[in-house]
């Protein structure tokens, strides 16, 4: 059955194409069955409707990848700052997203 990977960001927003990019190979590498959806977040109000943590978002069937942050309701227009091995990051890792599109439990 096929994924869909929805990748949220903003316009200006410099990390979203890194994290657009780590898709896109890991999908064609892993050969899975996924669509990767790119939504433009344009308002303030467009981030508290989609539920917008910052940019980039990724979810997969409509679930983040970031398992902390699947209870937070901290929407708004803004960069999105992932917590890696102790580390802060402006993308998921590979290993998050590897997970996240495998279905592994993260």
């Amino acid at each position: 059955m096929s994924k869909t990977v929805e990748l949220l960001y903003f316009e200006g927003c410099p990390t979203y194409k890194t994290t657009l990019k780590d898709l896109e190979e890991m999908v064609k590498q892993e050969d899975l069955d996924a669509r990767i959806v790119l939504i433009r977040v344009e308002s303030e109000e467009d981030a508290k409707k989609l539920r917008f943590l910052g940019s980039p978002t990724v979810r997969v069937d409509g679930v983040d990848v970031d398992q902390t942050a699947r209870e937070s309701s901290d929407f708004g227009l803004r960069c999105r700052i992932y917590r890696v091995d102790g580390r802060m990051l402006g993308s998921p890792s590979r290993e998050t997203l590897g997970r996240a599109l495998k279905g592994e439990p993260a």
